[in-house]
């Protein structure tokens, strides 16, 4: 407890510890302030519901689409055309930068979901020009959309390629915000077009403000929001790396709201009268992924020796420390999709042993594993987990260096696919199975850097399009079923846990819920 309480002391903070608001304790920079353009979960919670709108959303308890900047929407029979009718009366943020003449409208979706598909559009290239929209190109959605037509100011039509039964679940993912064409066009004509994505202005309960890099993000209340009026004058994200001295903010009341105390942490916040832990089973999965195009992990027998040389059931102790449940598939045992995978790799070093002597590796090889610097639902303690893999890989004969970065750097460098290995994971954005597989595995994500295991199988993308080709739930479960199965035959990463999501508020806090997917929203957040 005294350590804890010095390193809080060691910490500077950088905003007014008078805040008429709320302070929530995040765990890194935000790599932009547009969740176009990026799929990191520090980044997404942040940003995602706290600035921007949808046009329609997912109810987390029962998985339905309800309305929010679309009041309605309607399908054609060859589902090829949804049509969405818009709500009226909506303004975008007025902020130091921008002022809007207008209120949202169709031009604003045409916009915003035009600048992923074409070409024309002045935004396009705008940005990470190595992996732009990063969660669109991995879904194919940006190949999927023919066109986006005004039918007029307050409804539109989009046109597909193909019907794909998981749109609207993508239409409704974080990743989906609606961007102001007016704004845009402000940019434009001052040839400043990547402020975009730097300054941002949507239609969301809160206004960006300020960002000091390390420090804080400062958002404030929108005043004029179409929804329920936030009860928050301002809002404060204080960027607080360590995991430790983000619970000793949170003890001594500088931070309100903090993100994923770890398993070790949450006794210690159990003792305390005046904090309040939250929990919930989240749609996630950590996974230690194998870069494909690597030699030796080209070969799968490799990949499989590597599976059953570690003890999973250690690391589920060690690191997980009853906070997660191992993994049998990539999907977890919530999903209508799941199938637990019989021949799931067991921990058999001897097997590890045999295999590797059958690929000439009877000697042992020497390999790096990246870790992940962030606690994450998924993995709450990559660097622990990464010693346990590397003490148990050398009983087998092989050597590990186990590789750190700076989190936004880390990422970066698994675009590029530097690393031989990684330990990582994914939070799914909606409820439908194909978020688990496309994001990550598809070879759309593999040319955009977001598939980690580098991993191009095109008879696993057509089980993808196949299951997205029909909205029978019986046949879409087979197309999956099969999907893990030959994910387990070819190991390109092998799942490790589903981890369960804790947030930890003091008790004066109120209106912040969990929910099973997706990034946290403080738009009804309150502080008595």
């Amino acid at each position: 407890m005294v350590t804890l309480l010095l390193l809080s002391g060691c910490n500077e903070s950088d905003f007014n510890q008078d805040i008429k608001g709320l302070v929530y304790c995040s765990e890194a920079n935000p790599i932009s302030f547009n969740p176009q353009v990026t799929t990191t979960g520090s980044t997404i919670d942040v940003i995602a519901n706290q600035l921007y709108n949808r046009l329609i959303n997912i109810d987390p308890d029962t998985g339905e689409f309800t309305p929010s900047l679309a009041t309605s929407w309607s399908m054609s029979a060859d589902r090829k055309k949804i049509t969405f009718k818009l709500r009226k009366n909506v303004k975008f943020h007025t902020t130091d930068y921008f002022t809007p003449t207008r209120d949202f409208n169709a031009d604003d979706v045409i916009f915003t979901f035009g600048r992923l598909f074409d070409v024309y559009n002045p935004f396009h290239f705008v940005g990470n020009a190595q992996s732009p929209y990063p969660y669109f190109r991995s879904i194919g959605l940006d190949q999927l959309i023919k066109g986006i037509t005004k039918d007029n100011d307050y409804q539109v039509t989009f046109e597909l390629f193909n019907a794909n039964s998981s749109f609207l679940a993508n239409i409704a993912t974080d990743f989906s915000v609606v961007l102001s064409a007016e704004y845009a066009k402000n940019l434009q004509a001052k040839d400043d077009l990547e402020a975009i994505d730097k300054f941002p202005v949507g239609t969301g309960p809160y206004f960006f403000k300020e960002f000091k890099r390390d420090i804080l993000v400062r958002y404030y209340r929108h005043p004029d929001y179409w929804h329920t009026l936030g009860k928050l004058d301002q809002l404060v994200f204080d960027i607080t790396p360590n995991s430790t001295t983000r619970i000793a903010k949170m003890m001594t009341h500088e931070c309100d709201v903090t993100a994923h105390p770890n398993a070790t942490q949450l006794s210690i916040l159990a003792q305390r009268d005046d904090i309040h832990v939250q929990q919930i089973t989240y749609l996630n999965v950590g996974y230690w992924a194998f870069n494909t195009r690597k030699a030796p992990f080209d070969d799968p027998r490799v990949r499989r020796a590597l599976s059953h040389a570690i003890d999973i059931d250690k690391i589920m102790d060690s690191v997980f420390l009853g906070t997660g449940k191992r993994a049998q598939s990539l999907l977890p045992s919530s999903s209508w999709a799941y199938q637990a995978q019989a021949n799931y790799p067991s921990y058999n070093p001897e097997l590890a042993k045999l295999l590797l002597d059958q690929v000439g590796l009877e000697q042992g090889f020497k390999m790096d594993l990246w870790a992940a610097p962030v606690s994450r639902i998924y993995n709450p303690n990559a660097r622990k987990m990464a010693e346990l893999i590397q003490s148990d890989l050398k009983k087998v004969g092989i050597s590990v260096n186990i590789v750190e970065y700076e989190w936004n750097t880390f990422l970066s460098k698994l675009e590029n696919h530097q690393h031989d290995s990684v330990l990582i994971g994914w939070a799914a954005d909606s409820p439908d199975p194909d978020n688990f597989f496309s994001p990550i595995l598809s070879c759309s994500a593999a040319i955009n850097g977001k598939n980690q295991a580098n991993w191009c199988n095109p008879e696993f993308d057509l089980l993808l399009t196949q299951a997205l080709d029909t909205i029978d739930i019986e046949q879409r479960k087979q197309f999956y079923y099969q999907a893990q199965q030959l994910l387990m035959q070819e190991l390109p990463l092998l799942p490790l846990a589903h981890g369960m999501r804790f947030q930890a508020t003091t008790k004066e806090v109120a209106g912040i819920e969990l929910k099973p997917f997706g990034g946290v929203s403080l738009a009804n957040a309150e502080k008595k």
